[in-house]
């Protein structure tokens, strides 16, 4: 015999579970992204591009939204699309924070420093570095003295990364043979045609699968954290990076094969400041709340987790993704705390760039440069920030 108070427990219990599906299909409904989406990524084949596709799947799944994907080979043609209002999202990579910070290919009359914000972004069992050709025999990262290394043309993160990769080893763009290329696809073409014996990518990248299995071979040279002192060169040139256990990728990486080498969150979905807020709300609750949709649907989709999250990182949040985030219980005092920081950070830079400009500053683009980074570097460590970038 079933007592009554068991049934009730049972009733009580079996209507708990109805009010928290009956709670997740309501927060479902009350996303309500745009029908037509549009972001841009890496090139074709690259696993920031693959993961945007299989956010776009899940959105068209979930909601009925087309997404389309540009693929850009640099950060410039990444960036281009959102300015104009033609994409209102990216898949970026680091060089939306040289983009924040107006530095490198950022630096000149038409662009300076950009107010992008974030969404979401992967952290997962991948690495960001230098895969060098295995039939170079490299061992280690300062086995590259001498070495060919690529360089895109008008793509800072990846060639900023490079050269902090090629830091941990004590090397400097003059201890190697720079080799440059127009976009990332073509430079991992050329490790495959023999142009090239390094360049720098995730793990998970399709074009770094694609040499793995070219007759040249593919290694990932390690960075263990153990040593201080290179991490110490790392960082001065890269303060994205971070030592990571890679258990995933191209060149027979495995949970049972881990190297440890640098990381950084890739791709990292961001927008402009400028995009609305109940958009930006919209897409980064969809990712949040449809994680499960779409976490197998490309490699390192898994890393886009909310609990992954670096809510103090180097980039602000969007406001949409502010209340997103918030919603799922992840936002904290601190992670406020440290976004006021970042957001007074992009207005300081924002303000600067605008002084600067109506200074009338020189036309010759090296003096540009020049110029602009000495403005810059005053107008942060003015307001009690640090440049970064000399």
């Amino acid at each position: 015999m079933i007592r009554s108070g068991a049934i009730r427990a049972v009733a009580t219990s079996a209507t708990a579970a109805c009010l928290t599906l009956a709670s997740v299909l309501a927060a479902a409904q009350e996303i309500k992204p745009p029908q037509s989406l549009t972001m841009t990524a890496y090139d074709t084949g690259s696993s920031g591009f693959n993961m945007a596709v299989a956010i776009g799947k899940m959105m068209k799944d979930k909601h009925g939204s087309d997404v389309r994907v540009l693929p850009g080979g640099n950060d410039i043609a990444r960036l281009a699309p959102m300015r104009a209002n033609r994409a209102q999202l990216s898949a970026m990579g680091v060089g939306g924070y040289f983009a924040q910070e107006g530095v490198f290919e950022f630096g000149v009359r038409d662009w300076g420093p950009q107010p992008l914000q974030l969404m979401l972004a992967s952290t997962s069992c991948n690495g960001l570095a230098l895969g060098v050709a295995k039939d170079t025999g490299v061992k280690e990262i300062k086995d590259l003295k001498g070495k060919r290394v690529g360089f895109v043309v008008g793509a800072p993160a990846l060639n900023q990364g490079a050269l902090a990769i090629l830091a941990y080893g004590g090397l400097t763009r003059g201890d190697v043979k720079l080799v440059e290329f127009s976009n990332y696809g073509a430079m991992w073409k050329g490790m495959v045609n023999n142009e090239v014996d390094a360049a720098f990518a995730s793990t998970i990248s399709g074009q770094a699968r694609e040499v793995d299995s070219s007759p040249r071979g593919l290694v990932w040279p390690p960075a263990p954290a153990a040593d201080k002192e290179a991490w110490a060169r790392v960082n001065k040139i890269g303060p994205y990076f971070f030592p990571h256990k890679v258990e995933c990728g191209a060149g027979g990486l495995s949970k049972s094969n881990p190297i440890e080498m640098p990381a950084y969150p890739y791709p990292i979905f961001m927008a402009y400041a400028s995009q609305p807020t109940e958009l930006i709300h919209a897409v980064t609750k969809s990712m949040i709340v449809n994680y499960d949709a779409y976490k197998e649907g490309a490699p390192g989709a898994d890393g886009l987790e909310v609990k992954r999250q670096n809510l103090t990182w180097v980039l602000p949040y969007h406001p949409g993704a502010v209340q997103a985030l918030k919603e799922a219980g992840a936002w904290t005092p601190a992670a406020q705390q440290h976004n006021d920081m970042l957001m007074k950070r992009q207005a300081t830079l924002g303000a600067a760039w605008k002084s600067f400009l109506a200074a009338s500053p020189p036309e010759d683009k090296d003096a540009f440069y020049k110029g602009w980074m000495a403005a810059r570097k005053a107008a942060l460590t003015g307001a009690g920030m640090d440049p970064i970038f000399d």
